[in-house]
């Protein structure tokens, strides 16, 4: 290594050697930036037996890293070598040396005595003689300006003894005198790793930033700063050098190490305000500007104090109003709304030397700052008794305010400062127009945000590509697609190469139903693409063909991210392994499934053995499909290729995928079918996959279900609700069968749980996707049979809304069918005036889930066409009306019932359940007190329920049926004498056929009256006879 090779490479070091020096120190602001109490060489013992200890310590970490890098040189130059050239010599240590280490060693363990610091250089080893001889050599050489021979000298000095500092500094300046100042830096931050100099430390990193090695320089800067910890000049000249690099975390540690020996600096506060929105650390940025308002608040209660730049008495102390402003951007952000409002209104009132009027708090509402000309305040509470205080808020201040109140929901509140912030100049507050217009967006409020954006767009100096998509984004949420076809083609126009534009424009276009201009659209999206990326892959080559620099450092930012990859693909399986791996998985199924199907006898027997062992085996099944990735992917209309398909770039394949997929449905709709049939039939030729690890995948449906109905039976209903929810989401459940089916599994075991709300919005899903289907019907009521729990599902009122728009739907179907179009994505019909996003604010949350469903359902294809929109009813369709009706008199809405019973009663008058519930609801509108016609009702009730007695009293189990309901019917209306009759005939029926149908409830019913009129006897008879066990 230091040898008298002609090329020098002795003291040359490679950039992997000093790669991790700088990320393997600590923090700025650890225990050395904590514990040291500023002050000069000058100050008192105590305060100097505080900094020594922690300056022995940074020498050692010097020493430390001269250490590694002597022996990384070692490995670098052949460490199995054993020429003269290695570094293979032990290090000498002298006795005395030892002894004097042993010395101070002790005197810091007994506390007596006080370790002598050694100043102006580090403590080295003992030369020998002949090592002391080559140097004197050397220096010879070097005085008689025989540079060559200086350098051989002081090379086998090194050789000899690595931590000579004398070697190392007169071999730097040798090539310092040639001319060679890279090599001769270098040199000299060896030096300084063995003389622990600060000042040496400081003076290499400047020569290292004129040099541009700016990775070098941070380093020297660190270790100045190890080396003094009073010294701060060094901690922010590290910190600026960072920020400027770009490298923000090094900054961030530093100015933190800055604001702890100066807390709430607000100078440092300000520099670190930007690098923490880069590195998203917004929540400490909130807390340092907090820290600092709470301080400066504390301090100067009054809202003026001396700044300590300018030394004049300013607002604040220096906290100026832009600090209150940022800091309640940030709350904004972070979604601290109320935060946010309580900053401004106090930090405002604190600026303005009202700090004492904390009576404003009170108020919820921001009334203390209300405008000339706004209307009175009025409200309850502790502060809605307070006048306005109408003092002044500037217009960025109250910005802040109107954003937070939005995005709170206080709309009210919001639009009066609002209105006062608009009312500026466009072209002076373009930016605070903007983020207002962007939080009622983000509110989906598009009819307040649109006049905004139209404003701003409304000028070239204030106008841009985001505002006009923006625009248009409103216009098609407020269904005025035609101007946003106008925004969009601006856009286009403007922006060419803006493929999102162009995407959301044709899908205007389809709306419209104009195919033909939407795919030429989609078809200027792909050739764009495919453009683009051959241009990045060239773009690529040229990049990599860049050389590195020749830093002693690696200037570019280092990324351990970089490494951890290389660790994970070295870790890597490879391909024939996963092969491997994926046969030995195979057979274990297969091993499992025909051992579950051994055991199927015994679990249907209810064998308490055969079942527990089933349900270990069917657990193993179900986790290991669960945990498979290939089965749930994130695109869920890819189809299951196998565990090995080809490869393909993820969100190319993604991209590729919706424009394709928008392309194939635009010319489905020019009347393409064949064309489109050909291409889903050549999809199911590249290898869609029926069976996972030789089980099929109905197969391993029945085992879900299977298994989950045992967990539900177990009393763990939770688990099998996951595992039921987590297989709809695989990519190989998509299709509409499917997906019915463990929709019916998830109801049946909620019934089984009496998890009646799992049980509505499941049917209701049911509902959704079989349109104009009396079945999920059916399923709803007869899943929803009776109990107070289960009418409390019954009629909530999502379930009600959803309801009311099938029906609708249903009507519109029958009676202007011209008026339906079929949604492709949703899989729906909808009434071509009626958007998506209405149906979304109609429905509320439950909705969108239906909507995010078909449209997944939407992507998939069919080789059978399945996905062709079933057909229109012709007439009219009682049973959704019925249900409706039904829902309204257990809601006890009994006119509405009336009125949507009637409706079905005119569709299908011959139905007995249709009579009857005519009837229940026309005796209950009667008993309610707002009822201005009860006798025409109780008439009506009694016609209705005559024409049930002559529909349903047809057999012997009809009969008893109408018996007890005009029984029941006579017991509401108090005519006990009529209800005792027909109670008493469906006991007689029942004693005369021997079972007790309808027994019990009439016998129960008519003890109710026998008590009321006070026949206990009578009462207690029934009891013994019918209501004991």
């Amino acid at each position: 290594m230091y040898g008298t090779d002609s090329n020098d490479r002795g003291f040359e070091l490679s950039e992997e050697e000093f790669s991790d020096w700088d990320a393997a120190e600590p923090s700025e602001g650890s225990t050395s930036g904590e514990e040291v109490e500023s002050g000069s060489e000058s100050e008192s013992d105590e305060a100097e037996e505080q900094i020594a200890p922690e300056v022995a310590n940074a020498e050692q970490e010097i020493e430390g890293d001269f250490d590694r890098l002597v022996k990384n040189i070692r490995l670098r130059d052949g460490s199995t070598s054993t020429s003269s050239g290695m570094l293979t010599k032990d290090w000498d240590f002298d006795i005395e040396e030892k002894e004097a280490e042993f010395l101070d060693d002790l005197r810091a363990a007994s506390g007596i005595g006080r370790k002598r610091r050694k100043k102006g250089r580090a403590a080295g080893p003992v030369l020998s003689l002949e090592v002391k001889a080559l140097i004197g050599d050397g220096n010879q050489a070097y005085v008689d300006s025989n540079l060559p021979e200086a350098i051989r000298i002081m090379q086998e000095v090194i050789r000899i003894e690595p931590r000579a500092a004398s070697a190392w500094s007169v071999l730097a300046q040798c090539y310092e005198d040639q001319k060679e100042d890279q090599k001769a830096l270098q040199l000299r931050i060896m030096t300084a790793h063995l003389r622990h100099d600060a000042d040496e430390w400081d003076r290499l990193a400047r020569q290292s930033r004129e040099h541009g090695y700016n990775q070098q320089a941070l380093y020297c800067y660190r270790k100045v700063y190890s080396l003094d910890p009073t010294n701060v000049d060094a901690l922010w000249d590290r910190a600026s050098l960072a920020k400027e690099m770009g490298d923000f975390r090094t900054a961030r540690n530093a100015f933190l190490g800055i604001l702890k020996r100066f807390p709430h600096d607000l100078t440092v506060i300000r520099e670190l305000h930007t690098i923490l929105v880069e590195l998203s650390d917004l929540p400490t940025c909130a807390t340092l500007l907090q820290g600092a308002l709470d301080h400066y608040a504390k301090s100067y209660p009054s809202g003026l104090g001396m700044d300590s730049v300018s030394g004049l008495d300013v607002p604040g102390g220096g906290f100026s109003r832009l600090d209150l402003l940022l800091l309640a951007d940030l709350y904004n952000v972070l979604g601290e709304h109320e935060r946010a409002v309580e900053t401004i209104r106090r930090g405002t009132r604190w600026l303005q030397g009202r700090g004492e009027q904390k009576y404003w708090d009170l108020c919820e509402d921001d009334r203390e700052y209300d405008m000339e000309g706004w209307p009175p305040r009025s409200g309850t509470g502790e502060g809605g008794s307070v006048q306005a205080g109408n003092h002044e808020l500037d217009s960025n201040a109250r910005h802040r305010l109107a954003v937070a109140r939005i995005k709170m929901g206080d709309i009210e509140e919001a639009k009066l400062h609002v209105n006062a912030v608009l009312a500026e100049d466009v072209l002076d507050y373009s930016v605070l127009f903007a983020e207002i217009a962007d939080a009622y967006f983000e509110r989906e409020m598009y009819a307040e945000a649109k006049p905004i954006y139209e404003l701003l767009g409304g000028d070239s100096a204030t106008s841009s590509i985001y505002i006009l998509l923006q625009t248009a984004a409103c216009m098609r949420n407020v269904e005025e697609l035609r101007d946003a076809v106008e925004v969009y083609e601006h856009v286009r126009l403007a922006d060419p190469t803006n493929n999102d534009a162009k995407m959301k424009l044709a899908e205007i276009y389809e709306i419209l139903g104009e195919p033909r201009k939407a795919l030429e659209l989609v078809y200027e999206v792909i050739d764009s693409r495919k453009k683009r990326g051959k241009a990045n892959n060239f773009n690529h080559v040229e990049d990599a063909a860049n050389p590195n620099n020749t830093s002693l450092f690696s200037e570019e930012k280092s990324t351990q991210k970089s490494k951890a990859a290389n660790v994970r693909a070295q870790n890597r399986l490879t391909q024939a392994q996963l092969r491997e791996l994926e046969v030995q998985k195979e057979k274990e199924v297969v091993k499992g499934y025909r051992k579950l199907k051994e055991l199927w006898p015994g679990l249907l027997a209810e064998d308490i053995d055969a079942e527990r062992e089933w349900l270990v085996e069917a657990e193993k099944l179900v986790d290991m499909f669960r945990e498979t990735r290939n089965l749930f992917l994130t695109s869920r209309s890819n189809p299951f290729r196998g565990m090995f398909p080809r490869n393909r770039k993820r969100k190319q394949a993604e991209t590729e995928e919706d424009e394709e997929r928008m392309a194939s449905r635009l010319q489905l709709d020019m009347e393409l079918d064949s064309l489109a049939r050909k291409s889903v039939k050549g999809g199911e030729k590249l290898g869609q996959v029926t069976v996972f690890r030789g089980v099929s995948f109905d197969d391993w449906l029945r085992l879900f279900m299977q298994y989950c109905f045992t967990l539900t039976k177990r009393d763990q209903y939770d688990v099998a609700e996951d595992i039921l929810r987590h297989i709809m989401c695989s990519n190989v459940y998509q299709a509409k069968e499917r997906q019915d089916s463990i929709r019916l599994a998830i109801t049946t075991c909620a019934i089984a749980a009496e998890r009646h709300d799992i049980v509505v919005e499941q049917v209701r899903k049911l509902i959704t996707n079989n349109q104009f289907n009396n079945e999920p019907l059916r399923i709803l009521m007869a899943s929803l049979a009776s109990g107070l729990r289960l009418t409390d599902a019954f009629i909530t009122s999502t379930l009600q809304k959803h309801l009311f728009r099938e029906m609708k739907l249903s009507d519109t179907a029958v009676k202007n069918p011209e008026i339906l179009k079929w949604n492709r994505l949703n899989k729906r019909y909808a009434a071509t005036g009626q958007s998506k996003s209405a149906e979304a604010d109609e429905g509320g949350e439950d909705d969108a889930d239906e909507q995010e469903h078909g449209s997944i359902d939407a992507e998939l294809p069919s080789s059978n066409d399945k996905s062709a929109p079933p057909d229109i009813p012709k007439k009219e369709n009682p049973v959704i009306i019925t249900i409706y009706g039904q829902i309204c008199i257990a809601a006890k809405s009994y006119q509405s019932a009336i009125f949507y019973l009637l409706h079905a009663y005119d569709y299908y008058p011959d139905d007995p359940m249709l009579c009857l519930c005519l009837a229940i609801a026309s005796i209950g509108r009667a008993m309610q007190r707002q009822s201005d016609n009860r006798h025409h009702l109780i008439v009506q009730a009694m016609a209705f329920l005559s024409k049930y007695r002559n529909l349903r009293g047809t057999n012997t189990e009809g009969v008893r049926e109408v018996e007890y309901n005009f029984g029941r019917t006579f017991h509401q209306l108090g005519l006990y004498s009529h209800a005792v009759k027909h109670y008493e005939r469906v006991l007689e029926m029942a004693e005369t056929e021997g079972d007790d149908l309808f027994a019990r409830e009439t016998a129960y019913n008519l003890s109710l009256i026998f008590v009321f009129t006070g026949a206990t006897p009578l009462a207690d008879a029934l009891y013994r006879r019918w209501l004991s066990l």
